[in-house]
């Protein structure tokens, strides 16, 4: 399979590299990884320069670390409270206090204001 990498301009380069790399995540030759790796680069660098980021939610944030850590909610008892509130806080009940935010963000290394949130 003879591939050409797309250099990325504009839109329409992106849209055409996007579908090339979903192309070459299909292929089973090892010859094509150098250049699924350099099209996964290219557009990394042009999401990094055009793409604004997606704010991360904190309840999101809480739980990809939970899983990285292999926690559960109990775990979080010392950091926000009680069970019930840890539970109201995972279900998006209850915002974090300034309190839950600054043991989180040190025991857990969440930035604060990724757990601060768009609350302010």
């Amino acid at each position: 399979m003879k591939v050409e990498l797309i250099a990325i301009r504009n839109e329409a380069d992106y849209r055409a590299a996007r579908a090339l790399l979903a192309k070459l995540m299909t292929a089973r030759s090892a010859a094509i990884g150098a250049r699924l790796r350099a099209q996964a680069a290219l557009i990394a660098a042009y999401e990094a320069e055009r793409v604004p980021p997606r704010p991360v939610d904190p309840v999101t944030a809480i739980r990809f670390r939970m899983e990285q850590l292999g926690l559960k909610q109990a775990d979080l008892v010392p950091m926000i409270g009680t069970k019930s509130k840890v539970s109201e806080v995972l279900n998006r009940k209850r915002r974090l206090s300034l309190a839950m935010i600054r043991r989180l963000r040190a025991k857990l290394d969440i930035p604060a204001d990724v757990l601060i949130g768009d609350a302010a």
